[in-house]
């Protein structure tokens, strides 16, 4: 197998080689993260749909909690008054 000679142009072309390299990684994990991103991105806007449920039957339900309220204490301003 025959030696590599060491030379001025051979430097340059493992330094570009190598820096190929590093930006072909960089590009790859900044596809990574973006997806990464993407995707916890729609998990987040996903779960506020089914908390807009949540909150609407909140709502509701403190809706009917306060006419409960409000029929006890007629009752029992009815029956102090008797």
């Amino acid at each position: 197998m025959a030696k590599r000679k060491n030379t001025l142009t051979r430097f340059f072309e493992d330094i570009v080689d190598d820096t190929k390299d590093f930006v072909d990684d960089l590009l790859d994990r900044a596809k990574d993260l973006e997806t990464d991103v993407r995707d916890s991105v729609k998990d987040a806007v996903d779960d506020d749909d089914d908390a807009s449920g949540d909150v609407s039957s909140l709502k509701a339900q403190l809706t009917a909690l306060q006419a409960k309220v409000e029929e006890l204490t007629a009752l029992s301003a009815k029956a102090s008054t008797n």
